[in-house]
């Protein structure tokens, strides 16, 4: 395995356990033909839909900031699938992104709510 797929998967358990404090998670790696969501959550009839990204540094830029245009839209998409193939009307969805920064000793974890 690939060093970038493991600290990719990594990050998305860490980020699972921090989500699973406050939601109840619904899926994980949500896929809608080569489109993915990274987690699926509930919470309040509030759906989470959670794009999670990871690094171990900002010489390539913030995790958050590969969170572009383009990969929103794609959430998007993939959201609007996910609502429709399960036919959910939840009272409200909210777009997330859970960056991880690692360091030589430890973590980062920040949560960007509503962001998109």
């Amino acid at each position: 395995m690939k060093d970038r797929q493991l600290l990719g998967q990594q990050g998305e358990a860490i980020a699972r356990e921090y989500t699973g404090r406050y939601c109840r998670l619904l899926h994980t790696n949500w896929k809608y033909g080569r489109k993915e969501i990274d987690i699926i959550a509930v919470r309040n009839n509030i759906i989470y839909f959670i794009e999670v990204k990871t690094r171990t540094g900002n010489r390539f830029g913030w995790p958050e900031e590969a969170v572009d245009d383009r990969k929103q839209e794609h959430i998007r998409e993939v959201a609007a699938a996910y609502l429709e193939i399960f036919d959910l009307h939840p009272a409200a969805i909210r777009f997330d992104i859970i960056a991880i920064t690692f360091t030589a000793a430890s973590w980062e974890l920040l949560h960007l709510r509503d962001v998109f």
